[in-house]
């Protein structure tokens, strides 16, 4: 990293940073309805993004990163959500991986930043991936869905597990260059439209040992780049960062929602001559639903200062009742904000129902994100609950 590029890095605060997303708020409501038309994310919003150093808040210093604590990544991340939850999404799938990279191997981080730090990866971590171990690394081949932002991105982290006799399947996240694969276009959907979330296919290719990543080094913290990317940041376990990418758009979301509902019912006057900020469900919903954003808000960023301060104290993080009561508390977020979505749209009355009226896009982009296996909370629920009742745990993406 050049001096000059220091100096700027040193300058950009976590303030400034969700200042210029707020800034970008009304732009990204005006672009809703186009991005989802085009089902992607506007290509000059993306470049908006990528000039207010958004992509940077967990990228490593050495490739002109600002390797920032994560809170800042997710208020980021919600703040764009308040204008279009579908450029939120991709924001923090893609974001996330800037911060992912640092835990391969080095020489992963300087192929896909070596000749330009701007460059940005996608994923989808389904296990599909078929592995067959050969000299330097594996021929790898398959196909996956849930690609979010894929069409703006040249690498891309996709899922496999390798099967070995006698031993549990191991999983890793294997990195390949968009020479390597082909987007197939099935992105046709009832929320989340803008994302581009389109299906991935390898046909027999070789990826370096190096470009891969196993997942128990990363819930172990024994990732071949803690000795390069020595940040505190990066010891954080991948279970709890990912997690939270793909779940804290729908709390923007959320306020976005109550935003929007609140400028309609302080005018609103109904057919039948009744106010809709004189009824009791809209009062009602306004009130829980700004106390549910305040309360999930207040978790995310309390679970991350616990964490953070357990890295710089330089604690252990060994406590994996600790971790499963964080992972339940975030795939709770997306369920929590659909009840209060649907609140909110039900006290619109029929207004609510209309193409022109924009709180059912929030509503259905939340409810569209609970579809994301890490947004189930009966399944880690009932791992967290289990343990807690003396059961082994069940999982270790925590």
């Amino acid at each position: 990293m050049s001096a000059t590029a220091q100096k700027t890095a040193d300058l950009v605060t976590p303030e400034i940073l969700v200042q210029r997303a707020r800034e970008m708020v009304p732009q990204l409501k005006a672009r809703a309805a186009q991005c989802e038309a085009d089902r992607k994310v506007p290509a000059e919003t993306v470049a908006e993004m990528q000039e207010a150093g958004f992509f940077r808040v967990l990228q490593p210093k050495k490739y002109g990163g600002y390797e920032m604590d994560p809170q800042v990544f997710y208020d980021v991340c919600m703040t764009l959500a308040e204008g279009c939850m579908s450029t939120a999404w991709i924001y923090g799938v893609i974001g996330v991986h800037n911060w992912q990279i640092a835990l391969f191997d080095p020489q992963a981080a300087e192929d896909v930043f070596g000749k330009d730090t701007n460059t940005r990866i996608a994923s989808t971590y389904m296990p599909k991936g078929q592995v067959t171990p050969v000299e330097g690394g594996f021929r790898f081949s398959g196909r996956w869905g849930f690609s979010s932002g894929i069409d703006h991105c040249d690498w891309v982290f996709l899922g496999g597990l390798i099967f070995t006799e006698g031993q549990p399947p191991e999983y890793r996240t294997f990195l390949l260059p968009k020479s390597d694969y082909e987007v197939v276009d099935t992105w046709h959907v009832m929320g989340l439209k803008g994302t581009g979330s389109k299906d991935i296919v390898v046909k027999d290719v070789f990826v370096p040992e190096y470009r891969t990543h196993k997942a128990s080094d990363g819930f172990m913290g024994t990732n071949p780049g803690r000795e390069t990317f020595t940040a505190e940041l990066y010891k954080l376990p991948f279970g709890q960062i990912f997690v939270r990418a793909v779940s804290s758009a729908a709390i923007g979301g959320l306020q976005g929602a109550l935003d929007t509902f609140v400028d309609f019912a302080k005018v609103r006057v109904g057919d039948m001559g009744n106010k809709t900020s004189e009824q009791a469900p809209a009062q009602l919903a306004v009130a829980e639903t700004a106390a549910a954003v305040d309360e999930m808000k207040l978790v995310l960023r309390r679970n991350f200062d616990v964490l953070m301060g357990k890295i710089r104290a330089g604690q252990p993080l060994d406590d994996i009742a600790q971790r499963l009561h964080f992972r339940f508390q975030a795939s709770q977020v997306v369920e929590r904000c659909a009840k209060h979505a649907y609140q909110l749209f039900s006290a619109c009355g029929g207004r609510g129902i209309f193409l022109d009226f924009p709180l059912h896009r929030y509503m259905t982009d939340i409810m569209a994100a609970r579809g994301h296996y890490a947004n189930n909370p009966e399944q880690f629920g009932r791992n967290y609950g289990g343990v807690t009742l003396g059961k082994d745990n069940t999982d270790y993406f925590i």
